[in-house]
């Protein structure tokens, strides 16, 4: 990496996650251009060295997270919305909110409502191979880890953490550390932590391991009486049936720098440490900065070295799987400098 980053972390990479390209999206009750554009990973790209070839594990992975009815819409959603005379990228309008169940529903608004939260998560043409590249990358990162890389950088694109077994909102499609971490799993690797220090809450990957004891989820993020996704991260969410316990949701108010940034994350890595981790999967948001145009923490750039000197030294492998960061002209060499603090 250039500009000082870690030459210990190997990053992935594959272009076809640039093929996403929706036009627009609805954000606080007006259309606004879309925030999640291909120019995120491209600023990054500018401070790194060339990436890691992306291998293609197929469907089965995906399968092992998200429900095969989901799969199935993601991958033909905008071909249902041209065959039904739409124009454009596919957006749902109406969300089942009560009595949530599966339904042999025929046309494609119902569809977008059953399988999806928010109206900011258009469908577009390459948004399915998008998806699914970015979830090979997360694939390919986790098997990086399998072959003693200690750290590696997946740097998905579309993001994941929103994405539940079979709903998508929050810019994100299928949950790239959620997959990783199923991935790793069944290599033997762990026992796996997630761990989420986007400036948003990881709902969906919460979602994903809500009654599951194997994997510990821990976020960070802005107080949901306040922020996006609002319905989910609150404090006292701490998992269900035989996942109680194995979640750890640390919410912190708007205007958070640093300094007040440093004790949640020491909270957060003596939880993973005495659950006992032998690998973390690190969700990262470099929309906790500043100067980010739809978030609200106050993170400097050099403030992300120090957390990830921090996180490297719970001492187990690493697999960072990007998440969100929106203020592109500073997103390079943010994550550039978080990637800095994993020693060589």
């Amino acid at each position: 990496m250039d500009g000082g980053a870690g030459k210990a972390v190997k990053l992935f990479f594959d272009e076809r996650q640039c093929a996403h390209s929706p036009e627009r999206e609805l954000h606080n009750g007006e259309w606004a251009p879309a925030a999640e554009t291909a120019e995120r990973p491209r600023s990054i790209l500018r401070q790194a060295t060339d990436p890691e070839p992306v291998r293609d594990f197929g469907m089965a992975p995906l399968l092992a997270v998200h429900d095969a009815g989901y799969l199935a819409f993601l991958e033909q959603a905008h071909n249902e919305w041209l065959a039904a005379g739409r124009k454009g990228d596919a957006i749902g309008y109406t969300f089942p909110v009560v009595h949530r169940r599966p339904l042999k529903s025929v046309r494609i608004d119902a569809k977008l409502g059953a399988y999806s939260y928010d109206a900011g998560t258009p469908i577009a043409a390459g948004t399915w191979e998008s998806a699914y590249w970015s979830a090979q990358c997360a694939l390919s990162g986790a098997q990086g880890l399998a072959a003693g890389e200690r750290y590696a950088f997946a740097l998905c694109r579309p993001p994941g953490h929103h994405a539940g077994r079979d709903y998508m909102g929050g810019y994100c499609y299928l949950n790239n550390a959620a997959i990783a971490a199923r991935h790793a799993q069944s290599l033997g690797l762990g026992p796996v932590a997630v761990l989420d220090i986007d400036y948003h809450h990881g709902n969906g990957t919460q979602d994903i391991f809500y009654a599951d004891s194997s994997v510990f989820f821990c976020s960070i993020h802005a107080d949901p009486a306040t922020d996006y996704p609002f319905y989910w991260g609150w404090a006292d969410e701490r998992g269900v049936g035989d996942g109680e316990g194995a979640t750890l949701n640390l919410p912190l108010p708007r205007g958070t720098d640093g300094a007040a940034y440093r004790p949640a994350l020491e909270r957060a890595l003596d939880a993973i440490a005495a659950w006992g981790a032998g690998l973390l999967i690190l969700s990262f948001g470099a929309d906790t900065h500043s100067s980010d145009p739809i978030c609200g923490f106050a993170l400097e750039r050099e403030d992300y070295t120090a957390l990830a000197g921090a996180i490297a030294a719970l001492g187990i492998p690493t697999l960072v799987v990007m998440e969100g960061g929106y203020a592109v002209d500073d997103l390079g060499r943010n994550v550039a400098s978080f990637l800095s603090g994993f020693p060589d």
